[in-house]
């Protein structure tokens, strides 16, 4: 680990330069930069020594792919992360810039320092680590970094469907998870799913005045408003037939498992919500809640006038921004269709309501007996002096799917986020001493893996 120890300041520079790529995937005006951060990382894996090292063009953001594949008899690891990053907005929130990395209180603030930079670049480092101190690595590696996960990853999802060959591994190694609490080593072994689209309604032809026509002309507002809470009740429970009938509650092992973290409702409210208190579907514990229950979640309307001042208009036409997180055993195509029927039904006179799917993928749920889950806990114990956790996350990755249907391998997620990384909102941050931590577990865990 001594080459890893004595190398930190270079890998703070290097993540530095990283990190100042605003490489924002959802805007065509960052498309330039997107681009970059993929032949950051191209280059980082060429001086880490790696072969077939290049990038994969596409309908979408690149893929950057290299291997090491000369370790015969070893076990195949497929490493994968993601350059690009979320919107940093609203800017006025950040107290320094998204994309001028600052370090205070032993955190590196920047759009993207967590999720998944700093994360994604704790992989590409601990295999440097390897090719420069012996000149091989202990184990084969593929690796795969994508530029699209943040708005859906349709290239990726393409790529592995169309060339499983390539990819062949026994199981995936990915870092953009987070920790359960600080010096809490711990590993996810369980994702949500997502449904992300758009609920468009549409009332008269063109926008009308409203003291001439009020009364009288549907608002396509108010019927989003209706539609939506048609869908969910106060206490958080959806109210779509059939939704609920495929979900798998947790075992009685997970929950009293998760009974035993060192869980503050409270400080949970106070550090992390910053709310008056919680919601959510009554008698269910709240790590249950975000972890192994469905949601819907509104996450913007437009429509009608928004400006300074007054504006007495009923808009012909809104939009709703929404999602459905799914777990275990829920389908995506499934959710969907349930989701549109609800709408259907719920949807007044006088308008028409149209659910439009931007992106999708299913939840997922990863054996904790598995030898490479094991593995890693053991290395992550190792490196952080305290006994790995499990936990599931309510958050979703949706290659993690994708490797277990297309591939049929497990994915290890080694996450070293913290729960107040402020990750897709301003002052987003990695907590350094993970940062340099992180980078030897990873190297630990493909020592322990060779054995």
């Amino acid at each position: 680990m001594d080459y890893y120890r004595q190398h930190r300041q270079d890998f703070l520079e290097g993540l530095k330069s990283f990190l100042r790529i605003p490489s924002v995937s959802t805007m065509v005006e960052h498309r330039k930069d997107v681009l970059e951060a993929a032949g950051f990382v191209e280059r980082e894996l060429r001086e880490a020594g790696l072969n077939q090292v290049g990038q994969i063009r596409g309908a979408g953001h690149p893929l950057v792919y290299g291997e090491w594949l000369e370790a015969p008899g070893k076990p195949t690891l497929l490493f994968y992360g993601h350059y690009d990053v979320q919107p940093p907005e609203p800017l006025d929130e950040w107290l320094s810039p998204p994309f001028a990395p600052e370090i205070r209180d032993g955190n590196i603030y920047a759009r993207g320092a967590c999720d998944d930079k700093g994360q994604t670049y704790i992989l590409l480092k601990a295999l440097e680590g390897f090719m420069r101190t012996a000149g091989r690595l202990p184990v084969n590696v593929r690796v795969l970094i994508e530029g699209e996960e943040e708005v859906g990853g349709e290239h990726i999802a393409s790529y592995v469907a169309a060339h499983p060959e390539r990819l062949r591994a026994d199981a995936a190694l990915i870092c953009d998870t987070e920790m359960f609490a600080p010096e809490l080593p711990t590993i996810c072994i369980g994702l949500r799913g997502i449904v992300y689209g758009e609920l468009e309604v549409r009332g008269a032809r063109t926008d009308l005045h409203s003291g001439v026509y009020g009364g009288a002309a549907p608002n396509p507002i108010q019927a989003v408003s209706e539609i939506l809470c048609a869908l969910k009740d106060r206490d958080g429970r959806i109210l779509i037939p059939g939704f609920y009938d495929r979900v798998r509650p947790p075992a009685a092992e997970e929950r009293a498992a998760w009974g035993r973290l060192p869980f503050d409702e409270r400080e949970y409210l106070a550090k992390e919500i910053g709310s008056s208190e919680l919601t959510g579907e009554p008698g269910i514990p709240v790590l249950e809640r975000v972890w192994a229950r469905p949601t819907l979640e509104v996450h913007g309307i437009r429509g009608g006038f928004t400006g300074e001042g007054a504006k007495t208009v009923i808009p012909a036409r809104a939009v709703a921004k929404l999602s459905l997180r799914l777990v275990a055993d829920q389908r995506p195509e499934e959710a969907v269709q349930q989701l549109e029927a609800g709408i259907a039904a719920a949807t007044p006179r006088g308008v028409t309501a149209e659910f439009r799917l931007i992106h999708g993928a299913a939840p997922s749920l990863v054996d904790p007996s598995s030898p490479y889950i094991q593995t890693a806990a053991r290395a992550m114990t190792e490196i952080f002096g305290h006994e790995t956790v499990y936990i599931r996350s309510g958050g979703s990755i949706p290659i993690v799917g994708l490797f277990r249907e297309r591939l049929g391998i497990p994915s290890v997620m080694m996450g070293f986020g913290l729960p107040d990384d402020n990750l897709h909102a301003p002052n987003e941050k990695f907590h350094l001493a993970n940062f340099y931590r992180g980078i030897e577990a990873v190297a630990r865990y493909l020592e322990l893996l060779a054995e």
